[in-house]
């Protein structure tokens, strides 16, 4: 009985309350406000950070999860009885203004670059606005919700980035730059914080590359973004599925693995340093290399410890060894029928080291993928890319103001102010933010500027719906 009165036991409703999607102290906000106030506007920005650009990826995916269910009563009662207790005061009669007047639909206007454009930072990418005096304060109040956009876009910014690596030295050691998109494997699923961020976190990547063993991820780009299928993934062994033979039948394991999955065109990738990573080369290249040859598929190692840069270089040496290689059209070596997955220790300055030892040592890229985990999905944060969301313009009756902030101890967290949006140079791509209204100026040619962000929420309606596809042409369209 107690648990249909707990208003609290059902976890499943609060994480899909937007009222408690937030702050504590935002409650208490709207008692804050001059009296006056009637209208806010707030805005997203890359303060700088590791990369000059972040590529601007899943706020469609935020507002379908969240933002396009009404407030009911029912969640109303819910975050009334959780404040009440917590020590902050509630807003009820705004709450209820919503439902009684917006039909629980929140009124506020979000507008942002199209997902899957390329921006350098210090410049606004998503704009938040509510103009209805009852509740001007939703801007704000949906800071923590909408903040939360600095995790995909981070992700897809890394992702982003690394492809601008790997594609370099694919240009400069290999005639295929078909194989690019499966050149970074997502292995993030088992070191990310939840379930969500594995979903989230997951689908970013996938902006730039098309493998993945991260389920959710590929689901949630599949879900949100319109995408038959956005990843693909190959039979892989893991240590359980070689080490339960036993030492001594570590040959059959393999022998199997090839067995099973084998045929022409095929991938099948083996992890092979359960025991000797140098004893299972020599078997790969003595007893079981004529079943690799028969199968006509192509065998793909995974070394998994030891210092990466050495173990895929020794790794590659003996292979070729055994299979041997053949010179391609940039003078580079690309190994016969196997290849190289590295897993372990990847990031992106491991990435970097490795294909440069490769490249000095005759190697193409053709001859590797890579896998990233932690590093992939979980070691970032919201100061990766310094993102922040501020209230930049408050109206005052019907007056808009200027609001902004300052700190002389860090002028780096200096904020911008005024309502904003961002214009593109329709000839040269270039990015500028500006405030509202547009003042051309004898800088600004008036006919090459078009705005660049779009109305894609107002009042929980989903206004712009992208397929994911669009976002990978927008995201690699100066790729050659």
């Amino acid at each position: 009985m107690q648990n249909d009165i707990n208003p609290f036991n059902d976890m499943a409703s609060i994480l899909s309350n937007p009222i408690l999607n937030t702050d504590s102290y935002k409650a208490s906000h709207y008692l804050q406000y001059p009296p006056e106030a009637s209208a806010m506007f707030s805005y997203i920005e890359s303060r700088g950070g590791r990369y000059d650009r972040t590529l601007f990826f899943g706020l469609q995916m935020l507002i379908k999860a969240y933002l396009c269910r009404p407030i009911t009563p029912a969640m109303i009662e819910q975050a009334k009885a959780f404040f009440t207790v917590h020590g902050e005061p509630f807003n009820e009669a705004g709450w209820r203004h919503i439902v009684e007047q917006h039909d629980g639909y929140l009124p506020v206007r979000i507008r942002a670059v199209p997902e899957g454009s390329v921006v350098p930072t210090h410049n606004v990418l998503v704009t938040v606005e509510c103009d209805d005096p009852q509740v001007f304060w939703l801007a704000s109040y949906l800071e923590t919700m909408l903040m939360r956009v600095w995790y995909p876009i981070t992700v897809a910014t890394q992702s982003w980035h690394l492809r601008k690596t790997i594609r370099g030295y694919l240009e400069k050691s290999s005639d295929d730059l078909t194989q690019l998109p499966f050149k970074l494997h997502d292995f993030g699923a088992r070191g990310v914080s939840s379930a969500e961020s594995a979903a989230i976190g997951g689908s970013a990547h996938l902006v730039s590359f098309m493998g993945s063993d991260t389920v959710l991820g590929v689901v949630a780009a599949n879900h949100y973004y319109n995408e038959p299928m956005a990843a693909f993934s190959v039979p892989a062994a893991e240590h359980s599925t070689i080490t339960s033979w036993g030492r001594e039948r570590e040959t059959d394991a393999f022998r199997n693995m090839i067995a099973r999955f084998g045929k022409p065109g095929a991938i099948v990738s083996v992890v092979s340093d359960s025991y000797d990573l140098f004893a299972a080369l020599d078997a790969w290249g003595t007893t079981l290399k004529q079943a690799v040859l028969d199968s006509g598929g192509t065998l793909v190692i995974r070394p998994d410890s030891g210092d990466p840069q050495t173990i895929v270089l020794q790794t590659m040496r003996a292979l070729e060894t055994s299979f041997g290689s053949t010179v391609n059209g940039k003078g580079r070596r690309v190994l016969n029928n196997v290849r190289v997955i590295q897993g372990d220790g990847v990031n992106p300055d491991s990435i970097e080291a490795i294909l440069a030892a490769m490249d000095q040592a005759g190697f193409a890229t053709d001859n590797i993928v890579f896998g990233m985990g932690g590093a992939l999905l979980q070691q970032i944060n919201r100061d990766t890319q310094r993102f922040a969301m501020k209230c930049s313009a408050i109206r005052l009756g019907h007056e808009w103001h200027d609001v902004h902030k300052d700190p002389v101890t860090d002028a780096g967290k200096r904020s911008m102010k005024g309502r904003l949006t961002l214009l593109v140079n329709r000839h040269t791509g270039e990015y500028r933010t500006v405030t509202l209204p547009v003042v051309w100026d004898d800088r600004t040619v008036e006919g090459e500027w078009d705005e660049a962000l779009v109305t894609v929420f107002d009042s929980g309606k989903l206004l712009v719906d992208m397929a994911f596809s669009e976002i990978r042409k927008r995201a690699h369209a100066g790729e050659g």
